[in-house]
């Protein structure tokens, strides 16, 4: 029998964040589909799944993306199917922070702000700390609060939050929130 593919979901999938979570996902050894990113979201499920089974690297880091379509988007409907997969095992969610106009938020288990400090309570879309605690907004976070995921970590706009994400710089938050998710699932 075939282990399951693990798999850590990003809830964010313009420029900025894929070139952050392919800078991260070098670092930490893991396989990043980079046809995931877009913004929206431009492969189903199905195709998502189908991908995931090919990469020869564990874990699989997968963007969602909605762009800011109310509700259940399509980043989400893909999301549910990679969640549903029974090949698949899900370590952990980034929920990413938007100005979304939808206004939809996400239970977090703790953020991490631009400064790499862990917090319980959420961040904004700069990765300042916020007044909501244990909550998100963005506008690929509407369905996480629905699924069984063990750990979701907030987190500021990917690549950017003032330049201290930047792929150039090695995208240091955004991989200290991967690695972070790797460590707890490590423990469990």
């Amino acid at each position: 029998m075939e282990k399951k593919k693990r798999v850590i979901l990003i809830t964010d999938g313009d420029t900025s964040a894929r070139m952050a979570v392919e800078a991260a996902s070098r670092k930490l050894n893991c396989c990043c589909i980079s046809k995931s990113g877009g913004n929206p979201s431009p492969l189903s499920g199905e195709e998502l799944v189908e991908l995931v089974m090919e990469c020869p690297d564990d874990p699989v880091v997968v963007l969602f993306d909605d762009c800011g379509y109310p509700e259940e988007g399509p980043g989400e409907k893909a999301m549910i199917t990679i969640c549903n997969h029974p090949d698949i095992t899900i370590l952990g969610a980034l929920a990413v922070a938007s100005q979304s106009y939808s206004h939809e938020w996400a239970k977090v288990h703790f953020s991490l702000d631009r400064n790499g400090d862990l917090t319980e309570y959420g961040v904004d879309k700069d990765g300042i700390i916020d007044t909501e605690i244990r909550r998100i907004r963005g506008d690929t976070v509407y369905i996480l609060d629905q699924i069984d995921i063990p750990i979701v970590i907030g987190i500021g706009d990917l690549g950017k939050m003032g330049g201290r994400d930047s792929a150039e710089k090695g995208a240091p938050i955004t991989t200290q929130a991967i690695q972070t998710i790797l460590e707890r699932s490590q423990s469990e």
